[in-house]
């Protein structure tokens, strides 16, 4: 039976509104307002989220001041039906339509709306919370409560159901315009205004006051409209509306002269709040239409008065506010498909920057300034980062908060990309300027999601000979200055986590030396009011040791004993200080030779920051709980009994995750051209693993969607860092690359095919300048060698030819020829350094083209595998034999070993397939802890070989592809934490010395500084060296202008020694 609207006096002295009856008896219970009629109930189950039925209006018999309107329509509400969807595939993380009130639920109307509200999200397929503060709440602590939600990410719509004196301007403001689902913020009105509806949140009552009326049949055009009593939003959006449909409105409050003569005038008449009595009926024309919409269903404010109890089911203001009620659901509808969009696979709006190229080229710092990069937010929106998962530094970088992982856990990942090169020589091959220049092309000319993944430098390299890391020419990361020195802070976090650490394990040595085992336990487990109790640490290592006890006092003296005293054995201390500083007098030194220290005292060393097992626990962790364990297993010495002492043992674990809480969140820059890079973790490709972090990779993997990409670099040459990206990085991650870019300049090969040494300063020799195509035939050995060790992990490979300007034609085809000819997918020239992304254009669509071929990947070895199979596979995969034959002592040895996985094998199967090494040799020094750490039982992790990037082989000047050669293993240490064992071959250090250039440049940077304070620039600091960059042309024009520019004579003879002496060394460059 269709609705009746009634309109009767009752609207006009403010008691009710235009009241609706029903042809069923209503079953309405005594002093209650009953919905249980037939037809409401169809209402209730049907058309809660299609529809809100609007009763027909018409002038009663009695003759009635009202017009008759006839209604007799369904305004519809937007399906939910993919929002229903996508809730049953991802239920935990949908998001809530919240609404905010400062009243508890009571019996009534409240409790209805509640039910209603309840009803219209279900059926659109939306969670819906209510958040009820106290009554006497203050506009403050309802400010902090929509902050709460502004950041809350499962929150997408928001309702305020306050009291009218707490609807202040900076209440109303402090909610976020795109989770204002009332369209109340000063953004959503002004969008309203300036014409973009379709970008703005809406009143629902406006709109339901629109529909109305509009749905009756009546036009709005040329209509005067007279709005009385609203205020604020309701106001601003009714009249906007109203004029945008040809309407003249007017606006009156009750107290003002001119009311009536406007009411006199009016075709319809909005009531905002309600009528004095002392304003009489007679004021209205007759025909004129009226509604009141100051009583919408999300207050739960409607009077249920008795001159209307007779009435069957719903008044007709609570159709109006049932309508605003759906159409609020269909704001939230709107605003959950953003959201489903924003989940999904979406090309970024991504504005790139600009470049203008110059010939010829200006240094690296010159273009870095002359680019003016994007704000960090701007860059973190386009990308698809919410504003409450980033962290802002300054004005062009940003950390990444790992909660995003959670928001994009069902998103899938795109291709993954590593950027390798060939064995480095001091001419310098640019993987970081290749991973630039791919990026930049892929994203700003190809129109594809891609993101650069890269290790932030250490500042020890920055300042000694290598420079700077952060790509060169028109392919670099921007500002160069913030990339290269502190950046956030990271590695000033794991200095002080590892430094920490270091000072325990001394602390605790000297106490253990100098006090009983019951001081010792009463300082560890303290009194506190009177009680002792045990640390939930300190819970874990009785466990650890076989202790079921939970209350202190309950220790026996063995028990107190064994459980204070960790007896560390100083001469198996492996954990070292660091600094992040090339500071060549550190790295042997004496401790503890103060008084205070009680005559103990011992060597020890400094190795540089990036070397710390820290560094690469925060490069291969992937959540903050992972962290947490693996910071826990770092093992930093044996106790006297053989057995490992961990930073759990120390109690420290908790300190060093709180330092490193922030590091572990990457750091979110942008290239030349605007596309976005992340930068976290720097561990040493020679002396660690060598590859930025795996959270990095993780979260840019889920931004760039499925269709995108992720390029990331490993350290030196791929017989190092691609290595340990497979078999080290790979196995933590999970994840598996689909890709290899293998990157070579025609300088480099020509070193490799036997072309003269380079020596920094020295101009180069003529076989570098001019075309010679047998050193570059004889070079490509080192460039096929590269290529075959990629196939070994059965990952499809692109070589990118570094291009420069005296290379040949005839050079860079046979390059190119000879690459394919080794099994690589493409090989293809790149320009990216001398005029940005448009030169590695051809690159990044092969990268494209070859990502679609499957890949193969696989580990060079199977770490859980049997001994006798782990050798099978080596044999046969990388030796091409047919079997292997066991002599009964081999048999013998294996079997002894079947617990134990052999870390001499798995040195040798590194040594042997990958540098090519005919066997190992290892050092007194070395079998030892190889016994120690397979008695530990650390056998079973995967080997990180720390060796010279300058060569396959341990010696730095052997070149080209070198064979029959015995591999020294002179130590072997350990990083449990991080999960590898790391031999140590031939002369590598862990702590990089300084050369001469490092005064001259810290020297001039500081009277840079003084001389100018208002830009606190330094001008010289990162031009006398590109990134692995030894050019002659480069070295010898900075070092001339520094002396042309030197104050006195002592600054000149510092620059000379610099031009004679700075040689280049293998163990000098990062």
């Amino acid at each position: 039976m269709p609705f009746q609207i009634f309109a009767s006096e009752d609207v006009w002295r403010g008691q009710s509104s235009l009241n609706v009856g029903v042809g069923t008896k209503s079953g309405v219970e005594e002093g209650k307002r009953s919905v249980c009629v037939p037809e409401i109930q169809r209402i209730q189950s049907k058309a809660w989220s299609s529809a809100v039925s609007c009763a027909s209006l018409y002038q009663e018999a009695e003759g009635s001041a009202m017009e008759v309107l006839k209604v007799m329509s369904k305004v519809k509400v937007k399906p939910g039906a993919p929002l229903k969807k996508e809730k049953q595939i991802r239920p935990s993380s949908f998001p809530f339509y919240a609404i905010l009130g400062t009243s508890l639920p009571r019996a009534g109307d409240e409790n209805l709306m509640q039910e209603i509200n309840q009803n219209l999200a279900e059926e659109a397929g939306l969670n819906i919370t209510h958040v009820c503060l106290p009554p006497d709440s203050s506009e403050d602590e309802i400010i902090d409560e929509i902050l709460k939600m502004n950041e809350d990410t499962r929150v997408h719509g928001l309702a305020l159901q306050i009291s009218e004196d707490l609807f202040s301007s900076k209440v109303l403001n402090a909610l976020n315009p795109e989770k204002d689902v009332d369209g109340v913020t000063d953004v959503n009105l002004g969008k309203l205004v300036r014409g973009d509806a379709h970008e703005c949140f809406v009143s629902p009552v406006a709109r339901a006051v629109i529909e109305l009326l509009e749905k009756s049949g009546a036009s709005l055009d040329g209509k005067k409209i007279l709005v009385v009593g609203a205020h604020g939003s309701l106001d601003a959006a009714l009249q906007c509306l109203f004029q945008r449909r040809g309407s003249m409105t007017m606006n009156s409050q009750w107290k003002t002269p001119q009311l009536q003569s406007k009411l006199h005038e009016a075709d319809i008449v909005i009531l905002g709040s309600p009528k004095p009595e002392e304003i009489p009926l007679t004021w209205i024309q007759p025909g004129t239409t009226v509604l009141n919409c100051f009583h919408d269903l999300l207050s739960g404010k409607l009077s249920c008065s008795s001159p209307r109890a007779h009435l069957n089911g719903l008044i007709a203001e609570d159709n109006l506010g049932l309508l605003a009620a759906a159409l609020r659901i269909q704001n939230m509808v709107s605003s959950g498909r953003r959201w489903l969009r924003e989940q999904q696979h979406r090309r970024w709006r991504l504005h790139s920057l600009k470049l203008q190229p110059l010939s010829p080229v200006p240094s690296d710092i010159e273009i870095s300034r002359a680019q003016t990069p994007k704000a960090v937010d701007i860059l973190a929106k386009e990308i698809g980062l919410l504003a409450d998962e980033i962290e802002i530094y300054g004005k062009s970088k940003a950390k990444v908060r790992l909660s995003l992982l959670e928001r994009l856990k069902d998103q899938a990942d795109g291709k993954y990309v590593l950027v390798a090169g060939i064995t480095p020589t001091p001419l310098g091959e640019g993987k970081s300027t290749v991973t630039i220049g791919l990026v930049q092309a892929l994203t700003a000319h190809l129109n594809v999601n891609s993101f650069a993944c890269l290790r932030q430098p250490s500042q020890g390299p920055t300042f000694g000979v290598k420079g700077g890391a952060a790509g060169g020419g028109y392919a670099q990361v921007i500002p160069m200055e913030e990339f290269n020195l502190h950046l956030t802070g990271d590695i000033h976090a794991i200095t002080a986590a590892n430094n920490l650490l270091a000072a325990a394990i001394d602390t605790r040595i000297l106490h253990e030396n100098t006090q009983t085992d019951k001081a010792l336990y009463n300082r560890l487990v303290p009194l506190v009011n009177g009680v002792r109790e045990f640390s939930e640490i300190q819970l874990a290592r009785l466990k650890k040791l076989g202790i079921n006890k939970t209350d202190p006092s309950m220790l026996t003296e063995e028990e107190m004993s064994k459980f204070a005293r960790l007896n560390i054995d100083p001469t198996t201390i492996t954990w070292q200080r660091v600094l992040d500083t090339n500071d060549r007098f550190l790295r042997k030194i004496t401790i503890g030779q103060a008084s205070t220290e009680k005559g103990y005292s011992r060597q020890a060393q400094f190795d540089i920051a990036v070397a710390s097992e820290i560094m690469a626990v925060l490069a291969l962790t992937d959540s903050l709980k992972d962290m947490k364990e693996r910071l826990g297993r770092m093992v930093v010495a044996s106790d006297k009994n053989g057995q490992p002492v961990t930073a759990e043992d120390l109690g420290v674990t908790g300190a060093l995750t709180v330092l490193m809480k922030d590091a572990i969140k990457p750091n979110l820059m942008q290239t030349l051209e605007g596309t976005p890079v992340f930068v976290h973790a720097g561990p040493f490709a020679n002396i660690a693993h060598g590859n930025s972090s795996v959270l990095a990779d993780k979260i840019a993997l889920k931004l760039v969607g499925e269709e995108g990409f992720v390029v990331t670099e490993a350290g030196f040459g791929a017989d190092i860092g691609m290595e340990k990206f497979f078999n080290i990085k790979c196995r933590a991650s999970g994840l598996v690359p689909n890709v290899v870019v293998l990157v070579a300049t025609v300088r480099a090969l020509k070193m490799h095919g036997g072309g003269p040494s380079v020596t920094a300063g020295v101009p180069l020799k003529k076989e570098y300048t001019e075309e010679n195509i047998q050193l570059v035939a004889d070079g490509c050995c080192n460039l096929q060698k590269q290529i075959q060790i990629a196939q070994l992990f059965g990952v499809p490979v692109v070589v990118a030819l570094n291009v420069f300007k005296t290379d040949t034609r005839a050079e860079i085809d046979l390059v190119c020829e000879l690459a394919k000819r080794a099994g690589a997918f493409d090989a293809v020239p790149c320009h990216h350094w001398s005029v940005g992304g448009k030169g590695s254009v051809d690159l990044a669509r092969a990268v494209r083209e070859a990502a679609n071929k499957r890949s193969r990947f696989r580990f060079l070895y199977d770490i859980q595998l049997p001994i006798v199979e782990k050798i099978r596979a080596i044999a046969q995969s990388v030796y091409g034999a047919k079997d292997i034959e066991l002599s009964p002592e081999a048999q013998s040895k294996i079997d002894r070993y079947t617990q134990q996985l052999p870390i001499v094998e798995k040195i040798r199967a590194i040594a042997q397939s990958v540098y090519g090494a005919k066997d190992i040799e290892l050092s007194p020094e070395a079998q030892s802890k190889i016994d120690r750490y397979t008695q530990q039982g650390f056998g079973n992790l995967p080997i990180c070989m720390a060796k010279t990037h300058l060569s396959l082989s341990h010696q730095p000047e052997r070149k080209g592809v070198p064979r029959d050669f015995i591999l020294p293993i002179s130590d072997v240490r350990a990083s449990i934490g991080a999960g590898f064992i790391y031999p140590l071959v031939g002369t590598i250090l862990t702590q990089k010395q300084s050369k001469s250039k490092v005064c001259s440049n810290v020297s001039r940077s500081a009277q840079d500084l003084i001389q100018a304070p208002e830009t606190q620039t330094t001008p010289c600091l990162f031009t006398a060296l590109g990134e692995g960059s030894v050019c002659e042309l480069c070295l010898l024009r900075n070092v001339g202008e520094m002396v042309a520019q030197a104050k006195d004579f002592v600054q000149v003879i510092l620059l000379i020694l610099f031009a004679a002496e700075c040689s280049v060394q293998q163990e000098d460059l990062h």
